[in-house]
């Protein structure tokens, strides 16, 4: 029928791609479906006569679990510190880029350097070549001010692994800003100057309105990376002193791992998902109706 054969040639195209679909099925969906089934039984590795079915029971106690309560507090602090704090110093030094100077090329390289290292060496560097009481940079310079000998890992463990995220993720806020600062028309800019605009008002009335959709793509795409930040912490802090600087990832790992309680574990993991998708959806909408608003205000 001529509808069979319309929905043959509709399929024809898709059918090669059938493979890596039902591969990403196996793969993410699969393993979820047997974490949601976990996360309804009462399940501990410590004790033989668990496994049985409880329903929402681990639900109800990881939502009322203060360190849990804590630990979602912790990633909440952790992920929005780092991507603010990385945004405004990548906007800073995108503005600087965006300038002609005498190597230009090479000091942009050392910028993007941080975000080449893995997280486990850019937590070491910093645990050990900054941080440290004795033989840290960090103290060395602040001997003069009083604050040489402060142990920042131990005594301020959250500050401590937020710099070291914002150090790694400066330098790709930075190349999102700047591919918006060189996509951005230089007749508009001329446009400015030749008003008598200065350079705040050219920066807050032309720049800054032209970077919103890259600056919300940085935010979201950064979001959902730190969100999952576990190597930072783990070579950091190990999630101490006792958990004051655990997030969501690193405490699932605590109390799969070394609690063995696989049901409250699977729950914190499917309360961890389900609200990742809610975020991501609304931050996705919000930059799906920026991207088509700016493409209908365009003649």
């Amino acid at each position: 029928t001529p509808r069979a054969r319309r929905g043959a040639r509709g399929w024809s195209p898709r059918a090669p791609l059938l493979p890596a679909l039902i591969f990403t099925i196996l793969v993410t969906q699969l393993p979820f479906l047997f974490t949601i089934f976990y996360s309804l039984r009462s399940w501990n590795l410590l004790r033989p006569d668990s496994g049985t079915f409880a329903g929402l029971d681990n639900y109800a106690y990881v939502l009322t679990d203060a360190q849990f309560l804590g630990a979602a507090l912790n990633t909440v602090v952790i992920t929005a510190s780092c991507v603010l704090i990385s945004m405004a110093i990548g906007i800073g030094l995108a503005m600087l880029l965006d300038r002609r100077f005498a190597g230009r090329g090479v000091v942009r390289t050392l910028l993007i350097t941080p975000f080449l290292i893995i997280p486990v060496a850019t937590a070491l560097l910093w645990k050990t070549t900054m941080f440290d009481p004795v033989f840290g940079l960090l103290g060395f310079v602040l001997t003069p001010f009083g604050l040489g000998e402060v142990n920042w890992v131990s005594q301020y463990p959250v500050v401590s692994v937020v710099t070291a995220l914002v150090w790694q993720w400066s330098p790709f806020m930075m190349l999102l800003v700047l591919a918006g600062l060189q996509s951005q028309s230089r007749d508009v800019v001329e446009a400015g100057q030749v008003d008598g605009a200065n350079r705040w008002q050219m920066f807050t009335g032309i720049t800054l309105p032209h970077l919103r959709r890259y600056i919300e793509l940085g935010v979201l795409l950064g979001s959902i990376y730190v969100v999952n930040t576990f190597d930072t912490i783990y070579m950091m802090t190990q999630g101490g002193p006792g958990t004051a600087s655990s997030n969501l990832p690193f405490y699932i790992y605590q109390r799969t791992f070394l609690g063995f309680d696989i049901g409250q574990s699977a729950a914190m993991g499917v309360i961890v998902v389900i609200g990742t998708i809610v975020v991501a959806t609304l931050a996705l909408r919000l930059i799906f109706r920026t991207f088509m608003s700016d493409q209908e205000a365009k003649p």
